[in-house]
């Protein structure tokens, strides 16, 4: 028996997990389906990619795309203790304040700007400059890049030949600009929630972590969760919890156990066999942040060729060099139209080949630079593909499915292209890779439905609002609650590890019912 179960111990899980374990008088549970965080490539910055398609990774791939003449795309997730923080480029972006005051506005009470940044601030340890914007003495670290490409110095000055305004701080007061992201990184490694969060968290006796576990539903008695069963090396488990039972299990898989639980769209569950407890539209109001991006061939070398013995040694003993790229060094947020009161789309620049999503090993030197829909209005589902909790869920995003999002990637592309002719870029420039035909509209589209990927931000699939209340608690239930990055009610303009990360730390004292910090 345990007070307290999270399903997920991701980014959001982990953080539940550490902070409800503050309480030495509560005993708490974190399942995970995937294995501990022990490879080398998950805390080497620059080879997050070498995970993808491992037992680390759910490698899920979306449904037939009608926006993309009918491809279909690869669904990289993290599946190790840490989940996505442990495989992903460790860019630390909050959003804007208009991002969240737009959720308050909507229903979310209590999660605009001014009530989340404390949490931002509280999770934070950034190592940099002393800034009103930042926090201290929290367990994500939070700092500035060691490695610093030359490719990426010059993408940055081409954007500014562009016209485009340099910025040290996308998390300042204002986003605009081109300049250098900040990363959860520590001393040159990767510092996933597992790291900041959960290690410090580990020798306490009121927490157990459970790994190899598979949730495959939740338990109930009447209308209150009573706790999980799981799956752990093929024989069937189930636990109890006497308080609640958080899913912290992705935009994903969340969903997917809430339906498996008959939490879900009635006659969709029907369809399955599973009689619904709860009728909510559990799954609907997926959104993700589409990425295309430019590639050109050059003679400066490249990360290519960055993993010798002596730049292995740096890592090691010094926590520098190339290895502790986290290969999106550099990057911008741009408004693609004079009206808007804000950013559209991010910019992300790799000074390496970065081929076929990501799965194929880059083969000659190459930087890229793409283009993110930072507030796409495509939205898309995830559905059951069966009632067998092992079958993987039916994913469809609807990328580039809307008028609005075609027009504003084509804007997207033309700003990139202007870049990519600038002096600082072109004489690196030996060869396109993947570029357009031309500048019409027809051809970037056309390239646009060819090249697009997921920037690996799905959200949105168990909203504040239609699924959960302003308290993530599941509605028509009790003891059920969601925190991670599905209950965001809209995407956030930027990379969403760091609000996920701020979800689970107010998340935690919902559940604790203290006052939010000042």
């Amino acid at each position: 028996m345990y007070d307290y179960i999270v399903v997920g111990a991701g980014s959001a899980g982990c953080v539940l997990a550490a902070r409800l374990s503050e309480d030495a008088d509560v005993r708490v549970l974190l399942v995970e389906a995937g294995p501990a965080d022990d490879a080398r490539e998950i805390h080497v910055p620059a080879a997050f990619s070498q995970l993808f398609q491992t037992k680390y990774d759910w490698s899920y791939l979306s449904a037939c795309e009608p926006g993309l003449d009918g491809r279909r795309r690869f669904l990289p997730r993290g599946r190790m203790l840490g989940g996505s923080s442990s495989m992903n480029a460790m860019i630390y972006i909050r959003g804007n304040r208009r991002d969240y005051d737009a959720w308050a506005a909507a229903g979310a009470e209590r999660w605009g700007w001014d009530d989340v940044l404390p949490y931002f601030l509280r999770a934070e340890d950034f190592q940099g400059r002393t800034s009103p914007w930042h926090g201290t003495g929290g367990p994500l670290t939070v700092s500035e890049g060691r490695s610093r490409h030359p490719l990426m110095a010059a993408y940055v000055a081409a954007a500014q030949e562009a016209g485009h305004p340099f910025t040290a701080d996308f998390n300042g007061p204002e986003q605009d600009g081109v300049g250098y992201y900040h990363l959860t990184q520590r001393d040159g490694l990767r510092c996933s929630t597992a790291v900041g969060y959960l290690r410090p968290a580990l020798p306490r006796p009121n927490l157990e972590v459970l790994t190899g576990a598979r949730c495959t539903r939740v338990l109930f008695d009447g209308d209150r969760a009573t706790g999980v069963e799981l799956d752990r090396a093929g024989e069937p488990v189930q636990l109890r919890a006497e308080r609640e039972v958080v899913l912290s299990a992705g935009a994903y898989n969340s969903p997917q156990l809430l339906m498996l639980s008959g939490i879900g769209v009635a006659d969709e569950l029907a369809a399955h066999g599973i009689t619904a407890r709860v009728d909510l539209p559990v799954g609907e109001n997926l959104q993700d942040h589409p990425h295309v991006g430019l590639s050109y061939l050059t003679d400066t070398p490249s990360l290519l060729t960055a993993q010798t013995p002596e730049n292995v040694r740096l890592l090691e003993t010094e926590g520098r060099g190339p290895l502790t790229s986290n290969v999106g060094e550099a990057g911008a947020f741009h408004r693609t139209r004079a009206d808007l009161d804000a950013p559209d789309i991010q910019v992300h620049a790799t000074p390496v080949m970065f081929h076929e999503e990501g799965i194929s090993p880059a083969f000659d030197h190459a930087f890229m630079f793409g283009a993110v829909l930072l507030t796409p209005t495509s939205r898309g589902k995830v559905s059951l593909r069966s009632a067998i909790p092992s079958a993987a869920p039916h994913i469809l995003h609807n990328y580039l499915t809307t008028e609005d999002d075609r027009a504003t990637m084509v804007r997207a592309l033309r700003l990139l292209l202007d870049i990519a002719d600038r002096p600082s870029l072109r004489k690196h420039r030996r060869a396109d890779f993947k570029v357009p035909a031309s500048a019409t509209d027809a051809d970037l589209l056309a390239f646009a439905r060819r090249e697009l990927q997921t920037l690996y931000h799905p959200a949105g699939t168990c909203p504040i609002g239609p699924v959960v209340d302003h308290e993530l608690r599941v509605h028509g239930v009790r003891g059920l609650r969601v925190v991670d990055a599905s209950v965001m009610p809209t995407l956030v303009r930027g990379n969403t590890n760091a609000p996920t990360v701020m979800i689970a730390e107010k998340a935690a004292d919902l559940l604790r019912d203290v006052p939010a910090p000042a």
